[in-house]
């Protein structure tokens, strides 16, 4: 079952990355992911710190798990980055 699932997710990526070529919803998806890692450990200030990444897909989202992300913060002293992407047609 986890072969299947790794597969099904390389499998998808690569979907997205072809179709980018000449869908903009998709191209905006590979873009809006390009160098996440490096961003991430670039806004990484202090290693001591424990670092949280909460990820939303709408502000309604955002919302929902904003009392868990103060109840971190109040527990213990840490990094947290939110991230929203949400590709739109104009």
């Amino acid at each position: 079952m986890k072969l299947f699932y790794s597969l099904s997710v390389q499998l998808y990526v690569f979907a997205i990355h072809l179709s980018s070529l000449w869908n903009s919803k998709a191209k905006k998806w590979v873009s809006g992911r390009k160098d996440v890692w490096q961003k991430i450990e670039a806004f990484k200030r202090d290693d001591e710190l424990s670092l949280y990444w909460f990820h939303c897909a709408s502000l309604g989202e955002f919302e929902q798990g904003r009392p868990v992300i103060e109840a971190l913060k109040e527990k213990e002293n840490c990094q947290i980055i939110i991230t929203f992407f949400f590709p739109f047609r104009i």
